[in-house]
């Protein structure tokens, strides 16, 4: 069992905005090919990646003085800032024995300075770092701008799949974390969960969908008032990706 939960082993993998500016896809999917890798596809899609998205994926930095130029930086605003058809994440699924692991040595450090000096063959070792600065122009923090996201850990990979992707996004079999048929409709409207159809409400699932386990038992823990491992964001963000309605965004 323990041999196959090690074949499954999954990481979620973006190619950010910078290296689809700099035409890097073509580089980083080449250094990540089963042939150098032995890892396989297990989902993939083209996301206009929204403000909630962001903010949910980047959750551990919230309040940290780089927090707002990271959002704008995976959201593309940093490197399309006058072109908002070009602002996308393409988002995989990664599967395979150490799937993790191996793409975090192709990633490189997180800091393209010290992927230069320690890992110069790395993908990131071909990004920057930006100064943030106040409105005095002052050096506060800074960005890093570095090409490419891996998942960290087992727990943060199952995190950030169920973040990004839908059960259906990726093929049954792959599925390695649970899945249920929903019994309930639920709707997000204004950063709520609501249990009936209203003007300008989304849909996050209906009777028969299949969803993330962990999604429907959020959903239901929220929809009865009680707390629950995860925010309403965390569940809709998924759901409501690529969707072009103004309160997603």
């Amino acid at each position: 069992m323990e041999q196959n939960r090690k074949e499954l082993e999954q990481t979620l993998v973006l190619i950010k905005p910078d290296a689809l500016k700099n035409s890097l896809t073509g580089y980083v999917l080449s250094l990540l090919s089963e042939y150098h890798t032995h890892l396989h596809f297990a989902g993939a899609k083209i996301v206009y990646v929204s403000r909630m998205l962001a903010e949910e994926h980047y959750a551990e930095h919230r309040g940290k003085l780089f927090f707002p130029a990271l959002i704008d930086y995976i959201m593309g605003y940093s490197h399309y800032p006058d072109n908002p058809w070009k602002r996308r994440v393409i988002a995989f699924v990664y599967q395979g024995p150490d799937a993790i692991k191996k793409v975090r040595a192709v990633a490189g450090p997180t800091n393209p300075h010290v992927a230069r000096e320690e890992q110069p063959g790395c993908v990131r070792a071909l990004g920057t770092v930006v100064p943030i600065k106040d409105d005095e122009g002052n050096v506060v923090s800074d960005r890093l701008d570095n090409l490419i996201h891996g998942s960290a850990n087992p727990e943060d990979a199952e995190r950030e799949i169920k973040l990004w992707f839908k059960p259906n996004d990726i093929p049954p079999l792959m599925h390695i974390y649970p899945t249920a048929v929903s019994e309930g409709l639920y709707y997000f409207k204004d950063g709520k969960l609501i249990m009936t159809n209203e003007p300008g409400s989304i849909c996050l699932v209906a009777p028969g969908d299949v969803a993330w386990k962990s999604d429907l038992e959020a959903l239901r823990l929220l929809s009865q008032g009680k707390p629950s491992p995860v925010s309403v964001e965390s569940v809709a963000a998924k759901y409501t990706i690529n969707e072009d309605r103004e309160c997603c965004y």
